[in-house]
C-alpha cells in the first residue's frame, strides 16, 4: 500500500484532453500528439539538449587545445602554412630531442580532460612525461562549479595545465652529476597551491631573487643552489628566459627534486626515488600555442646543464644529509603510529575482558563494579589536573 501511495504521488496528473481541441496536432493511426499539452517538457528537453551540446563542444575544445600545443589534427590545422609551422613547434622540438618522442601516434587520452605523452630515448634522461590537465569543459556542472568557486575564493584559479616531468637516468644515492636537492622557481600566485600539493617542497625556504621578476619566488634548501642554477652557462641564461614577457603569463613553476610529491608512509630507499626536473605551465590558447616553446627548449638545455655540470652546483652532500634527516622523521612517525595502534588494541582488549567479566555478575554486583570504575576514573582525571 505504501508503494502505491508513493507511486500515485509521483505520477503526474493526466492532461485535460477535450474533444474541442483546435490547436496543432499530429496523427498517425491510433496515435495523436498535441504539443499544446506539453509545456514543462519543452524546458526539460531543451536543458538536456543544451547539456549534450555542451558536452560535445567542450570535448572538442579540450582535444583542440591539447593537440594544437603538441601536434595538430588534420581537422584543426589552419590553411596558412605559418600557422601549421607554429602549431608543430612543440612536436618538432620533441622529435629533435628524443629517438622515441611518443609511444603512440599523437596523444594518449584518459577521459575528456586528461591527455598524456610519454617520451624516451635521450641522453641523461630516462623519460619525459607530458601531462595535460584541462578544465572540464565537457561537464557543464563541474565547469560552473569552478566558475562559482573562483568568484567566492579569491586565491582559487582554475586553468588548463601542462606539466613536463623530466626523469634523470642517474639514480638517487649515486655520487653523480645531478645534485640531490629540492629547489624551485614558482609564480607567487601559485605558492599556496604548490605548497598544498607538493610535500617535497616543504623542506625549502621561500625567498625573492633580484635576478628574477617580482612575480616569481625561489623555494630552496640552500642559497648557493639558487646562485648556481640561476647563473649563466655559456649562452644560456635561465633568468633571461623566465624574465621574458611572452613567457610569464604561462609560467607556473620549475622544480628540481629527488623526493616524492606526497609524504611516504615509510622511508624510501634510493631505488624507490628518482631525480626529476618538473616544469608546470598554464596551457596557452590555441592561437598562441607556440608561446611556451622557448621555455620548453630552455628546459631541455637546463637538463643538459644539470646532468653535465651538476658537480659545480653545491649542495649534493647536504642534500643527502637532508634526505637522511627526512627519513629519520618518517621512521620515527611510523614507530609512533605503531605504538599508538598497539596501545589502542590493548585498551580494546581490556575493555572486552571487563565487559565479559561484568556479564557474568549479577545486576547488583554489576552496579557496584560500575560505580567503582567511575570513582577510579574520577580520581585519575583529578590527578592529571593537579599535575598540570
Amino acid at each position: 500500500m505504501a508503494f502505491l501511495s508513493v507511486a500515485k504521488f509521483l505520477t503526474p496528473p493526466m492532461p485535460n484532453v477535450t474533444a474541442d481541441y483546435d490547436g496543432f496536432e499530429l496523427k498517425w493511426k491510433f496515435i495523436t500528439f498535441r504539443p499544446a499539452y506539453f509545456k514543462n517538457e519543452v524546458y526539460f528537453i531543451a536543458a538536456a539538449l543544451l547539456y549534450v551540446a555542451f558536452y560535445f563542444f567542450g570535448k572538442k575544445a579540450n582535444e583542440s587545445r591539447a593537440h594544437k600545443w603538441y601536434v595538430p589534427l588534420p581537422c584543426y590545422v589552419d590553411t596558412s602554412e605559418l600557422n601549421a609551422r607554429r602549431f608543430e613547434a612543440h612536436k618538432q622540438l620533441y622529435q629533435s630531442q628524443f629517438s622515441k618522442p611518443t609511444h603512440t601516434e599523437g596523444l594518449s587520452q584518459d577521459g575528456n580532460s586528461d591527455f598524456f605523452v610519454y617520451s624516451t630515448g635521450r641522453r641523461a634522461l630516462a623519460s619525459l612525461h607530458t601531462t595535460f590537465t584541462l578544465r572540464p569543459r565537457h561537464d557543464l556542472f563541474q565547469y560552473l562549479f569552478q566558475v562559482v568557486r573562483g568568484l567566492i575564493e579569491l586565491d582559487y584559479n582554475a586553468y588548463d595545465e601542462v606539466e613536463l616531468e623530466f626523469t634523470f637516468r642517474e639514480p638517487v644515492g649515486k655520487d653523480g652529476a645531478v645534485p640531490e636537492c629540492v629547489w624551485a622557481v614558482v609564480a607567487k600566485d601559485e605558492l599556496k597551491k604548490i605548497r598544498d600539493a607538493r610535500w617535497d617542497l616543504t623542506f625549502t625556504k621561500t625567498t625573492d631573487s633580484p635576478a628574477l621578476p617580482a612575480s616569481l619566488a625561489v623555494m630552496s634548501e640552500f642559497a648557493d643552489i639558487t646562485t648556481n642554477l640561476l647563473k649563466p652557462y655559456g649562452g644560456f641564461s635561465l633568468t633571461s628566459v623566465l624574465s621574458s614577457p611572452a613567457i610569464q603569463p604561462y609560467f607556473r613553476s620549475l622544480s628540481l627534486t629527488d623526493q616524492p610529491r606526497t609524504r611516504p608512509s615509510h622511508p624510501l630507499s634510493p631505488s624507490e626515488r628518482s631525480k626529476r626536473l618538473i616544469l608546470t605551465l598554464a596551457l596557452p590558447p590555441p592561437s598562441e600555442a607556440s608561446a611556451t616553446a622557448p621555455l620548453v627548449a630552455a628546459a631541455f638545455q637546463l637538463v643538459d646543464i644539470i646532468a653535465g655540470e651538476g658537480k659545480q652546483i653545491p649542495g649534493t652532500a647536504r642534500g643527502g644529509l637532508r634526505a637522511r634527516r627526512c627519513d629519520r622523521e618518517i621512521r620515527e612517525e611510523a614507530v609512533r603510529e605503531k605504538r599508538e595502534e598497539a596501545e589502542e588494541q590493548k585498551a580494546a582488549a581490556r575493555k572486552k575482558a571487563q565487559e565479559e567479566r561484568l556479564s557474568k555478575l549479577s545486576a547488583a554486583e554489576q552496579k557496584k563494579a560500575l560505580e567503582r570504575e567511575k570513582k577510579r576514573m574520577m580520581r585519575k582525571t583529578q590527578g592529571k589536573v593537579k599535575m598540570r
